[in-house]
């Protein structure tokens, strides 16, 4: 067994009770082909999380196991409050209104052959409001920006009053000035409203950006995982990706900072 948990420290603003708990939770594929394994820890609530591998290492299927859309082979989780997915940016198949598109995110709330209330519209205007997307709540979705898409993804979320965020690859799709939008709404949902996120990507300097802690899947029981800062490390990104690393120092605005960059050698 290779797993190496390091432990994490709440993060700063974090409560320390959890919000999510997995217990050694494991997934296979035709019978004893482990994507993963033995996956033990708590996510504290108000925390960002980061999930980091290459691809087919079982990041969406971890994601299918916390929302309870898929059955783990072995272990369990708990989840403490409520949950919201926000998918990769898509396209719709009609023609909804922005406003339409939020208030999607009340369905639970409303009766099975119910129209929203007044009181559900005033929840979705003022969900785009904190997104300062209110002028856009008459115009068909399709027509938006991508990174005006994925806000209004997130404000369906809020309006369902979630707790938890469930993220699948939040930025992989949008230009840099609207990664770093969404990145940091990330970080100010839970640093702000406390509100805890999970997210996968492919991205590791968007997980040292914004992620209280990280987990790097490596197959099967092999996992690193801990406060982000020290996960993301040269060497055990190099082991996770197969290329090499650099995590380099700069200042902006005044304020140290780091990155990572990958080493392409052509």
């Amino acid at each position: 067994m290779t797993e190496r948990a390091i432990c994490a420290a709440p993060a700063a603003g974090a409560r320390n009770d959890p919000a999510l708990r997995l217990s050694e939770v494991g997934h296979a594929y035709q019978g004893e082909r482990w994507l993963f394994r033995k996956y033990s820890y708590d996510i504290p609530r108000g925390s960002v999380f980061s999930l980091l591998g290459p691809n087919g290492c079982g990041k969406t299927t971890l994601l299918k196991i916390i929302l309870g859309v898929l059955r783990p082979t072995e272990g369990n989780t708990q989840t403490f409050d409520e949950m919201a997915f926000v998918p990769q940016l898509f396209q719709t198949a009609f023609d909804y209104t922005t406003l339409d598109m939020v208030l999607m995110g009340r369905a639970k709330k409303v009766g099975l052959f119910s129209q929203p209330s007044r009181k559900d519209e005033e929840a979705a205007l003022a969900a785009l409001a904190r997104f300062s997307l209110e002028h856009l709540a008459n115009r068909p979705f399709h027509e938006l920006s991508g990174g005006q898409r994925q806000l209004v993804i997130f404000a369906r979320a809020l309006v369902a009053e979630a707790r938890i965020l469930i993220l699948d690859e939040p930025a992989s799709a949008l230009d840099l000035k609207n990664q770093g939008i969404v990145l940091q709404w990330i970080r100010r949902l839970a640093a702000q409203e406390g509100i805890t996120v999970i997210f996968t990507t492919h991205h590791p300097h968007h997980a040292l950006a914004v992620a209280d802690l990280a987990a790097l899947m490596l197959g099967g029981e092999d996992y690193v995982l801990g406060p982000a800062a020290t996960v993301l490390a040269e060497p055990e990104l190099e082991r996770l990706y197969g290329v090499p690393i650099r995590r380099l120092p700069f200042v902006h605005d005044g304020k140290q900072a780091e990155t990572l960059v990958p080493v392409l050698t052509l």
